[in-house]
């Protein structure tokens, strides 16, 4: 079975999205097809729903929506793909900067850049898309699948997203979002939640990433994330070697990492499934460890991970092969090299000002409830020559997030 064969299969198994084979197309049919949905698209007008028969699109420029109130509709992820493996022109597949828009049952493949953009709008929602690079993982590949950046209230549901060098699903600088029964396979990020405001990520796969699912700030960015919650999610193998670009962010992401908590506050991660992630299950960690620059911080970046619970998860496998040298080194301390690190891993970071008579308080604190899983302190400021699995200091727990309410189903 070939790796395309195999993902398409898995696809099918999770969200019984397969149809039949997608039909043969002449070059004018094609031609045809790609001006007319060009044209629908630029005279569209509120209220307007946009019909996508079955078969393959094929598209040498990028489209572009303006219009509010407009709903994309095609016949299936695997029935009405608009391929771009031609692309000429144009920095996404699908670039929309409207309001009030729905996008669902269509696949956008091998996009010269990102797959679907959306900038900018409210009341967003994203279902049942497929937005994939086909072949096997590489550089090459457009940096985001699903791409909503600067929006508000926003659903995603039933996606699945393949091959992408940065994030496969991907919300930054937004408020008010749930992300949920989504797959995200052979990206470098599956799920990354970036300097977001209320967030819900649940029930979604995330496996054979470099890392799984990700809550990130970004010291750059003018809005700075907090209150995600993470849970009911499973979360395995994501062990793929990292081909994001280098020197952006993401390349940074050790290969086998599970959930990842990086310079967020407010972060719940509960009654998951999380197993066999070689570097670790779940890592919380600061700026301090990204190698992220520092100087582009603002003087209001906050680097920590303060707020942080975890409870409720089972875990099996992981830590046995660690992507760093700090990691690789605990584990040869601590555990010999036939051992595993404990399944959160905390790179030691921590804001001194904040202390109170030489103590976090209990709303800052790394609190984990769960069961008797263990817990690294690499001890960064140490130069990571002094880890520690003393689990006291994470016998704590935290008032719980409230759930995300978009105000529709």
């Amino acid at each position: 079975m070939t790796f395309r064969a195999a993902i398409l299969a898995t696809t099918c198994v999770l969200l019984s999205s397969c149809g039949q084979p997608i039909s043969e197309t002449t070059q004018n049919e094609e031609v045809s097809a790609e001006d007319r949905l060009m044209e629908q698209l630029i005279d569209a007008k509120p209220g307007d729903v946009i019909e996508i028969p079955e078969g393959t699109l094929n598209f040498s420029r990028g489209l572009s929506l303006t219009a509010d109130g407009v709903t994309i509709r095609g016949q299936g992820m695997d029935k009405t793909v608009l391929n771009f493996a031609d692309q000429i022109s144009g920095a996404e597949g699908l670039l929309v900067t409207a309001s009030d828009f729905t996008i669902e049952d269509l696949a956008i493949v091998d996009a010269k850049g990102d797959g679907l953009k959306v900038n900018e709008g409210e009341n967003i929602t994203i279902r049942r898309v497929r937005a994939e690079w086909t072949g096997e993982p590489k550089t090459e590949n457009g940096a985001y699948g699903i791409y909503p950046v600067q929006t508000t209230n926003v659903l995603i549901e039933d996606t699945v997203t393949i091959g992408a060098s940065d994030a496969g699903l991907y919300v930054g600088q937004s408020k008010d979002v749930i992300v949920r029964r989504n797959r995200a396979e052979y990206n470098v990020a599956g799920i990354e939640i970036e300097n977001t405001v209320n967030a819900d990520v649940y029930e979604n796969i995330a496996t054979n990433n470099t890392g799984g699912i990700l809550v990130f700030n970004m010291p750059q960015l003018q809005q700075e994330g907090k209150a995600t919650r993470v849970f009911n999610n499973r979360v395995f193998a994501n062990n793929t070697g990292n081909f994001g670009h280098p020197g952006t962010p993401v390349a940074s992401v050790p290969a086998g990492t599970g959930v990842i908590v990086n310079s967020n506050d407010l972060v719940e991660i509960f009654a998951n499934e999380i197993s066999d992630n070689q570097t670790g299950n779940i890592i919380v960690s600061s700026l301090h460890t990204t190698g992220y620059s520092e100087e582009q911080a603002s003087a209001s970046f906050d680097p920590y991970p303060e707020g942080i619970f975890i409870y409720g998860n089972t875990f099996s496998g992981g830590g046995d092969a660690p992507d760093t040298p700090e990691l690789k080194m605990a584990l040869r301390l601590l555990f010999g090299d036939e051992g595993r690190l404990p399944d959160v891993i905390w790179d030691g970071y921590y804001d001194e000002a904040k202390m109170v008579d030489g103590v976090m308080p209990d709303a800052l604190k790394i609190c984990i409830d769960n069961g008797d899983i263990g817990v690294l302190n690499a001890n960064g400021p140490s130069g990571f020559m002094q880890p520690s699995t003393d689990m006291a200091p994470f016998e704590c727990s935290l008032d719980k997030l409230s759930p995300v309410d978009l105000g529709r189903s």
